[in-house]
């Protein structure tokens, strides 16, 4: 699974894979095998991924397209 949608929401606020890697606590490169879908982003990643973007899990998954929480 590629998850582009996590690409696109750290490009909206032009932060590198490296940034990401800090926030996350995580390295550059497992950070860029997240968003290339060489790793499943674990589910504790995958939340912190959606709080800090505001949008929820299922935005970042595909499962809809619409950004906002509920």
């Amino acid at each position: 699974m590629l998850y582009r949608r996590i690409r696109d929401l750290r490009e909206d606020k032009d932060l590198t894979q490296r940034e990401m890697g800090e926030i996350l606590s995580c390295s550059q490169r497992v950070y860029s095998n997240y968003e290339r879908g060489d790793l499943d982003i674990p589910t504790e990643i995958l939340i912190k991924l959606a709080d800090f973007h505001h949008v929820s899990v299922d935005y970042i998954l595909g499962r809809t397209d619409k950004r906002n929480m509920a």
